[in-house]
């Protein structure tokens, strides 16, 4: 495959998402996974199938339009959620058929041929286009920028939120402000692992990286390197097994993810008898 790379522009392509794939998955997982935010995330991930197909309906990039449809959903649930009045749980599961129901709606309303919907249902890494990866070398870079640039912010909301706004710390905008990351991450990853499978892509890398550090900074580069094994190794397996890169990813990263959790147990009760 090494020698393919060089060869073939398709796996320039998807060696370079994968990179910018694990990147938001280290970052904005780790976050997620400590705010307890892995539903929302569902659930604004599968509202950007509408988005998806409203792109393909306009005739505009269909990644801008996931994201418009993404964003529009996690400031949705975002203002249900803090108002209250509402379950946030029923909030998301509106949202998430809402989305799903309007992206079939669209695509059943193109004139001719309707576009194969697989690759962003269950992702196909090896048809990344330039771009797609304009568009997630763009929305990568902001996340990044948000997360170092307010990183102590950060740190102090995830450990304790009420804490955080007694020291001034504005949790209101940090909070809408996740939800802004989490739709950008959610359209980088969607070319990746699919809005069905980005959930596990987001989450697995993270919990895995929570395993082995409690600190935050350390937990990120943890799960960035998680996601770049996952991500180069599924990409391998699909592309010399001929299966979907997708599900090669994620197969991937839950498995090692049980089984370091189902070693890190064991250790821990050997030295509770020790």
């Amino acid at each position: 495959m090494i020698q393919a790379v060089f060869k073939y522009q398709f796996l320039q392509n998807a060696l370079f998402a994968s990179v910018l794939a694990s990147i938001v998955c280290g970052i904005i997982g780790v976050i997620i996974v400590e705010k307890k935010l892995v539903m929302m995330s569902g659930g604004i991930a599968h509202t950007a199938y509408g988005g998806v197909g409203l792109g393909y309906l306009l005739g505009i990039e269909p990644i801008i339009g996931a994201f418009l449809f993404s964003l529009c959903a996690a400031f949705g649930i975002g203002v249900v959620k803090r108002k209250g009045g509402v379950q946030s749980d029923v909030v998301i599961g509106l949202f998430w058929s809402l989305g799903m129901a309007l992206g079939i709606v669209f695509i059943a309303c193109m004139k001719g041929y309707p576009p194969d919907m697989n690759s962003y249902l269950f992702g196909n890494i090896l048809s990344v286009t330039k771009s797609d990866l304009k568009w997630m070398l763009i929305m990568t870079i902001l996340v990044v920028s948000v997360v170092l640039v307010l990183f102590q912010d950060w740190k102090a909301y995830l450990f304790d939120e009420e804490f955080a706004s007694i020291i001034g710390i504005k949790t209101v905008i940090l909070e809408f402000l996740l939800l802004a990351l989490i739709a950008m991450s959610i359209v980088v990853l969607i070319r990746v692992a699919g809005i069905i499978l980005v959930l596990a892509l987001l989450t697995a890398p993270a919990a895995t990286a929570k395993l082995f550090s409690s600190q935050l900074l350390k937990c990120m580069i943890f799960s960035i390197i998680c996601g770049i094994i996952f991500c180069v190794a599924g990409l391998w397996i699909s592309y010399v097994v001929n299966v979907a890169s997708g599900a090669s990813i994620v197969i991937l990263a839950v498995v090692f993810y049980f089984v370091v959790y189902g070693i890190s147990t064991i250790v821990r009760k050997r030295k509770v008898r020790s």
